[in-house]
């Protein structure tokens, strides 16, 4: 597997994560102030949650994971501030498939 897939799976992670965390203020502002509205925040994360549910299924398939563990990354983006805690494991879980990664030197 090619590093740009986890790569890509990355970036929509926290980017994804960051949009919800806002869209969570905005909805508190909204509904315990009376104040702002949650439309365009709304919409901005629903595109990119879709962006990250496709980098997500191609990292994966590519990564041949069971059906149960790829419904647990996608819920994992509907959950404010999951994705700082779980994409770092997704990442050391996978940086070993990675096939054009350069070889890391031993120090001696």
């Amino acid at each position: 597997m090619k590093s740009n897939v986890l790569s890509r799976y990355r970036v929509m992670a926290y980017v994804t994560a960051v949009w919800l965390l806002v869209f969570t203020v905005a909805i508190i502002l909204k509904y315990g102030f009376d104040t702002g509205d949650t439309m365009l925040i709304s919409q901005i994360h629903g595109v990119l949650y879709i962006v990250y549910v496709v980098f997500a299924f191609d990292l994966g398939s590519k990564a041949k994971w069971s059906f149960g563990k790829l419904l647990w990354v996608l819920a994992v983006g509907c959950i404010p501030a999951a994705s700082f805690f779980v994409e770092p494991k997704i990442t050391r879980e996978i940086r070993p498939l990675l096939t054009d990664r350069a070889p890391v030197a031993a120090e001696a």
